[in-house]
């Protein structure tokens, strides 16, 4: 049996999930917990869930801080995050935190399943929130890694700067601003990058930076 952990600071939200999980056959629900620190309260080294359901907005230590934590301390904990949001930065923080999906919490029961099985069997599952950015890359033709790596080094040093404020939880307006940029000059900047590395968002840059280790998970 896979063992579950669910984090959830809402309890309606935890008793469906509890109940559409423990009805698949390999999979059960060790705990649930309402935030990061009741659930790090409740982790038991002998007995270690294999995954976390994991809630991105809670109060006392939301999602963002306990996978950061998981990362450093129980890496081995496969790490599937929710959201009621389709947020651009969202996703780009839990990816660099360690989660290997990213799921909205109206997500069907069978897609749920179908999300569990492809994090713990294959360690990643990518859904449309990302699926686009694949699709692009495959239309433009498979880059071999060198090809992709020699895109990163000719790179200007300002776009790679931007690349990596991008891998930030802040926004376009508000990278502008630390680079003292105006915001014209900065989407002028992101649209150059969709071009040059052939992805069509946010996250597509964010994937090729953290691909070619431009920043680091």
């Amino acid at each position: 049996m896979k063992k579950i952990a669910l984090v959830d600071d809402h309890v309606l939200v935890r008793t469906g999930l509890a109940g559409i999980i423990n009805s698949y056959p390999d999979y059960t629900v060790l705990f649930e917990a309402d935030n990061g620190k009741h659930f790090i309260g409740q982790l038991n080294p002998s007995d270690l869930p294999d995954m976390i359901l994991l809630d991105v907005s809670m109060p006392e230590m939301n999602g963002f801080e306990t996978a950061c934590w998981l990362k450093e301390n129980y890496p081995q904990i496969k790490i599937m995050a929710l959201s009621m949001l389709d947020d651009e930065r969202s996703i780009i923080q839990m990816l660099k935190n360690g989660a290997m999906g990213y799921i909205l919490k109206d997500i069907s029961p069978i897609e749920l399943k179908k999300a569990m099985d492809a994090v713990h069997d294959k360690g990643i599952y990518i859904n449309d929130i990302m699926f686009s950015n694949f699709v692009h890359t495959i239309k433009n033709g498979f880059q071999e890694p060198q090809d992709e790596y020699q895109k990163l080094i000719n790179l200007p040093e300002r776009e790679k700067e931007f690349l990596k404020w991008l891998c930030t939880e802040k926004s376009l307006k508000e990278i502008a601003a630390e680079m003292h940029l105006s915001p014209r000059t900065i989407d002028g900047y992101r649209d150059n990058l969709f071009e040059k590395i052939k992805v069509n968002s946010r996250v597509g840059l964010v994937l090729f930076a953290l691909r070619n280790e431009l920043v680091k998970l």
